[in-house]
């Protein structure tokens, strides 16, 4: 007679199910819940079902660090042969990333949606009432519109640059001038087509997330940086911006591009591209540009994720409550 009446079983790859436990539990008699599934080619078969869902490669990199990451901490786990392991587990795992590696909140809660996604599609129990921790929120960081020009204006090309080098800075101030006057994303930057830019309408068709085109626009002093660009490239191929091999640039290579130009203009606070693309919302909000506006050009699909901007930066508070006069 088993010690857990009612109780139904669904059996697993790889081993045998014992009836000896309650319903809500999966106990594996010949081996134990690791050996019961080949973990790597689960991984492989979520990520190529994520591929085929048109998720970035950025966020299909992302996902399978994250999975490889917790699968090798398992392997580390003394293993056992029901599901209450993967719930045990995962807890230990989550102390282990706030308590040794110091992890932010909102990691914590990436690493819980990547890990019970990838779970709930491999069948594996364990993780079903394990709930989500909330995000925390913070203001988004951004230069101020004097801290952008020094950003640019440390490109700024010198009489003594051979022609190499000046074609070298014009590349390089043009892709922080589209930054920051486009609010493009670094990803999207570096998969720019040269066919999607129109000059006279100053004006360039983005693929974005989740395969949705939008249309950015940029100012004249980006279209004259564009034009002179476009007139002097000898680069064959698709894209606007390529290596010595003719391939795209890539997010790193812009990140610590922009690393050392900030250095080099003396900008102390961290500066990213996902920083200029905050500065351009910001600055946009500053200057009475309505938010759904603000949201089309950033390419939000929700106006709560574009309301964050709606904070002011405290340089413009004091301003207007010294206008005020209060006393």
């Amino acid at each position: 007679m088993n010690s857990y009446p009612n109780s139904t079983w669904k059996v697993k790859p790889g081993g045998s199910v014992d009836t000896t436990g309650p319903s809500d539990i999966h106990i594996y008699r010949d081996n134990n819940i690791l050996d019961a599934h080949d973990f790597p080619e689960l991984i492989e078969d979520y990520l190529m079902e994520l591929e085929i869902r048109n998720y970035s490669p950025n966020t299909i990199r992302t996902y399978r660090s994250i999975i490889n990451c917790f699968h090798r901490f398992l392997q580390g786990e003394v293993p056992e042969n029901h599901e209450i392991f993967i719930l045990k587990s995962f807890k230990r795992y989550i102390r282990y990333l706030k308590r040794d590696k110091k992890v932010s909140q909102n990691y914590i809660y990436l690493v819980t949606v990547v890990i019970k996604k990838f779970f709930e599609f491999g069948e594996i129990g364990g993780l079903e009432d394990v709930k989500t921790p909330k995000r925390s929120k913070s203001l988004p960081k951004s230069l101020n519109e004097v801290e952008v020009k020094k950003l640019i204006h440390t490109i700024d090309e010198s009489k003594d640059d051979s022609n190499h080098k000046k074609a070298f800075k014009h590349r390089n101030k043009l892709i922080l001038t589209l930054l920051y006057s486009t609010g493009l994303r670094v990803s999207e930057l570096v998969t720019l087509e040269t066919d999607s830019v129109d000059l006279d309408e100053r004006t360039i068709r983005i693929r974005g997330k989740g395969e949705k085109d939008r249309i950015v626009l940029f100012d004249e002093n980006t279209r004259l940086l564009l034009k002179d660009y476009l007139s002097k490239s000898s680069m064959e191929g698709d894209y606007l911006f390529v290596n010595r091999s003719g391939n795209h640039l890539t997010p790193r290579y812009i990140q610590m591009m922009i690393k050392e130009y900030a250095e080099a203009a003396g900008i102390r606070k961290k500066v990213t591209p996902h920083i200029l693309r905050h500065s351009f919302a910001t600055h946009l909000l500053k200057n009475g540009v309505d938010i759904r506006a603000i949201q089309q050009l950033l390419g939000h699909s929700n106006l709560s994720t574009t309301q964050i901007y709606t904070s002011v930066d405290m340089q413009t508070l004091k301003t207007v409550y010294d206008r005020a006069k209060l006393l």
